[in-house]
C-alpha cells in the first residue's frame, strides 16, 4: 500500500509538471504570436525571394515607426530639404570600386508606390532570440559593466586628436577597430564601406562594418545613429551580410534597435530593404565592392537622413532624439564584433572582423572604408581635419589609416580573424 501510495503521488506530481510545461509552452507561443502581429504590419503586397524570405510591401503610413509615442502625429518627410556642398579638394588616386548595394530580393519583384519594403519577421526568428523583449538589440547591459569603464569620466583607452589626448569608452562585450574624428559639431558623415562575408563563430555573435554618429555623455547614455553591413545569424537566421541601420538613446541599454524591429526609423524608400542580403561581395585578391553610405541632419526638421549612393532610405526622426537633435560630436568608421568571448575571455572568439585579415594586408586583403568625409555646420562636405585610429584588441583586430601618396585620399583599413596565436 505504501508503494502504491508513493507511486500515485509521483504520478500526480509528474502529470502536474507536464501540465505546467504545456501551459508554459502555450503561453510562450501566444506571446510570440502577439509579438509577430505587432512587428509585421499588414501588407499591400508580399514578395517571396529566391532565398526563401518574405518581403512585405507595407503602406508607408502604417510602418512600425508610427507605433512610437513621439511619432503618433508625425508628418512623413519624403525627401531632405537641403543640399550638401562638396568642399573636398583632394584628388582620388584610384577609381572607386563598384558599389555593393544590390539586394537579392529585387530579383523577385518590386513594391508599388506608396509602400515601403519590410523584411517579414517569422516565428523562428523570435524563437532564436534570448528573449522577446530584447529581440533586435544587444541589451540590457548591467550598469556595473558599463560604469566599469566610465566611472568619473575615466578610461584606460585614448586617441590623439589635434594634440589632445581624448578618452575612448569601449562597450562591454564588443571589440571595435575604427577611425575616429572629434572636435567639431558634425551634421553628417560619408563612407564607402567595403563589403565582405566574414566568419561568425557562434549564432549569438555578430560582426559589422559601419559608420557611427554619436553625441552625449562619454561611456554611458550616449546617442548614436549607425548604418553599414552586418552578419548576425541569431537575428537573421543566416550568415549573409545584410544592410542594417541602428539607433540608441542610452548606449544600447534600453532604447533603440536594429532596423525596424522597434518603432523609430522612418523608411521612405520603396526599393531598399533594411536587413536585405547584399551582393556582390568582395573576394580576397579579387574584385572589391562597397556600400556608399551617407547620414545627414536636416536643418529644417532635425531628422537624420540615411542614404545609400543616390538612394534615400529614410530617416531617424528629430522628435525621438535628444543629444543628436542639433549635431554630433563624434564620427567613427570601422568594424565591431559582438561576443561574450572578447576582452580577456579565453578562448577568444574566432568571429572575424572585416574580411578576417589584419589591416596591414591593405587593398584586396583587408576590409576598408574609403572616401570617408564629414559634413560641417555649414552643410559643407569635407575631409575630417583630425583623425586617429583605435583598436581595442590589437592582437585580434587591427586598424591602419593609409595614405599611398600625398595627392591621394587616405583609406582606412581594419579587421582581423579574432582568435589566433597572438590572441588565444
Amino acid at each position: 500500500m505504501v508503494v502504491i501510495l508513493l507511486f500515485s503521488m509521483a504520478l500526480v506530481v509528474l502529470m502536474s509538471c507536464v501540465v505546467d510545461v504545456k501551459a508554459e509552452a502555450t503561453k510562450t507561443l501566444s506571446e510570440v504570436n502577439r509579438k509577430l502581429k505587432l512587428l509585421n504590419k499588414p501588407a499591400v503586397k508580399s514578395i517571396k525571394t529566391e532565398d526563401g524570405e518574405i518581403i512585405d510591401c507595407v503602406d508607408i503610413y502604417k510602418q512600425p515607426a508610427f507605433d512610437h509615442p513621439a511619432l503618433r502625429n508625425h508628418t512623413i518627410q519624403i525627401r531632405p530639404s537641403f543640399t550638401i556642398q562638396d568642399d573636398t579638394s583632394s584628388t582620388k588616386g584610384d577609381s572607386s570600386p563598384a558599389p555593393a548595394l544590390s539586394q537579392t530580393w529585387q530579383k523577385s519583384g518590386s513594391c508599388p508606390l506608396g509602400t515601403v519594403p519590410i523584411r517579414r519577421i517569422r516565428k523562428q526568428d523570435l524563437l532564436r532570440a534570448a528573449s522577446l523583449e530584447h529581440f533586435g538589440r544587444d541589451g540590457p547591459r548591467t550598469s556595473w559593466a558599463v560604469n566599469a569603464e566610465a566611472t568619473n569620466g575615466q578610461s584606460r583607452h585614448f586617441v590623439h586628436l589635434n594634440g589632445s589626448k581624448i578618452p575612448i569608452f569601449p562597450m562591454p562585450e564588443h571589440s571595435t577597430a575604427f577611425l575616429v574624428t572629434k572636435g567639431y559639431n558634425y551634421v553628417g558623415a560619408r563612407g564607402g564601406i567595403n563589403a565582405w562575408s566574414p566568419r561568425v563563430e557562434s549564432a549569438d555573435e555578430y560582426t559589422t562594418g559601419q559608420i557611427w554618429i554619436k553625441n552625449g555623455p562619454p561611456g554611458i547614455n550616449f546617442e548614436s545613429v549607425e548604418a553599414g553591413w552586418m552578419v548576425n545569424p541569431k537575428l537573421f537566421g543566416g550568415a549573409e551580410p545584410r544592410l542594417f541601420a541602428r539607433w540608441t538613446l542610452d548606449g544600447y541599454e534600453k532604447t533603440g534597435c536594429i532596423n525596424l524591429v522597434c518603432p523609430g526609423f522612418v523608411q521612405t524608400s520603396k526599393t531598399i530593404v533594411l536587413g536585405g542580403i547584399l551582393q556582390p561581395l568582395s573576394q580576397k585578391n579579387g574584385p572589391q565592392y562597397q556600400i556608399n553610405l551617407m547620414m545627414d541632419r536636416d536643418p529644417s526638421t532635425g531628422n537624420w537622413w540615411l542614404h545609400s549612393g543616390n538612394d534615400i532610405i529614410g530617416y531617424w526622426p528629430g522628435p525621438i532624439l535628444s543629444y543628436l537633435k542639433n549635431s554630433a560630436t563624434t564620427i567613427e568608421w570601422g568594424g565591431d564584433v559582438y561576443s561574450k568571448k572578447v576582452k580577456g575571455n579565453s578562448p577568444h572568439t574566432a568571429t572575424a572582423m572585416g574580411s578576417g585579415d589584419f589591416a596591414a594586408g591593405r587593398m584586396g586583403s583587408a576590409a576598408y572604408v574609403g572616401q570617408y568625409m564629414i559634413v560641417d555646420g555649414y552643410l559643407r562636405l569635407k575631409n575630417p581635419e583630425w583623425v586617429d585610429v583605435f583598436a581595442e584588441e590589437p592582437d585580434c583586430y587591427t586598424a591602419v589609416n593609409y595614405l599611398a601618396t600625398p595627392k591621394s585620399e587616405a583609406v582606412f583599413y581594419y579587421g582581423g580573424p579574432g582568435r589566433n596565436p597572438q590572441c588565444p
